[in-house]
């Protein structure tokens, strides 16, 4: 049975090493050679150059006043889905769901008829006479697109996590005289903890590197990591350095994976305690 089960594993490995292990290896070795296939460290030096470290730094703070965003628009949202009643709370997250299933480039598109300046939003502003705002290819149309866009991805797993907490312990501390408050305060919020790390997580990574959001919606005026990535390997040219760059990116995804994996192992040895 042990060698039946082994075999079974091949084709998961093959898998593995053919599109996840080679494909790391080949990014690592551009990132550390030149045209000439010479080792060097000068792609990741060009990172320092203070361009590129503003084109770090812009994504950093875009990607970072998103996920805030979500999370403050996201955990009441949550909260409020895992209230209600299992089937009103399933359909309502089904209408979360559903828009998710459309084409995330068709999603982004919408938003430049709905914010342009002949957009929807215009008009309704033109007609109750106040004048126009000029929202796209800004800062604020590109973090728009972001909440928009990766909204879901905060709320679902906060909403998971809420839903799971055992109703007899909020019930206990009503009993022992919490209010409301303190309930939240003491046990709710540091029950939901580990979801508000997923959900950060989950909305920072894609937002620290999007490409197409920045692109449509802020008009190719805001150059972010996404962006520079892709001018490097479809337009530049020089793989080197946008596999220096891809590197850097998978950095920080470990490094945010490594605080999330974190909070889920001191949840999970608290046994989901709460705190007094």
């Amino acid at each position: 049975m042990k060698k039946k089960n082994s075999i079974a594993h091949y084709p998961y490995i093959v898998w593995s090493i053919i599109f996840i292990v080679v494909p790391l290896f080949l990014v690592l070795y551009f990132s550390l050679t030149n045209s000439d296939g010479v080792l060097t460290l000068e792609n990741y030096q060009k990172l320092f150059k203070p361009n590129y470290m503003n084109v770090f730094l812009n994504s950093m703070k875009l990607a970072a006043i998103s996920t805030i965003l979500c999370l403050i628009l996201g955990y009441p949202l949550a909260y409020v889905l895992s209230k209600m009643d299992t089937k009103v709370r399933n359909f309502l997250m089904l209408l979360l769901i559903i828009p998710m299933w459309m084409n995330f480039l068709l999603r982004t598109y919408a938003w430049m008829s709905i914010i342009g300046r002949n957009g929807i939003v215009n008009t309704i502003l033109k007609a109750i006479g106040i004048p126009a705002m000029n929202i796209l290819y800004t800062d604020t149309a590109v973090i728009l697109g972001m909440v928009y866009n990766f909204l879901p991805f905060m709320i679902i797993p906060i909403y998971t996590v809420l839903i799971k907490i055992d109703t007899n312990v909020i019930k206990a501390a009503a009993d022992l005289g919490a209010n409301k408050f303190i309930i939240f305060k003491r046990i709710i919020f540091p029950l939901s903890i580990p979801g508000v790390m997923s959900g950060i997580t989950m909305v920072f990574m894609p937002a620290v590197s999007t490409f197409v959001i920045s692109k449509l919606l802020g008009g190719g005026q805001f150059m972010l990591i996404g962006n520079l990535i892709e001018l490097q390997f479809t337009t530049v040219g020089d793989w080197y350095f946008g596999s220096a760059i891809s590197i850097l990116m998978m950095i920080i995804i470990l490094v945010s994976m490594a605080v999330l994996s974190r909070y889920e192992d001191k949840d999970e040895k608290e046994g989901g305690g709460f705190l007094w």
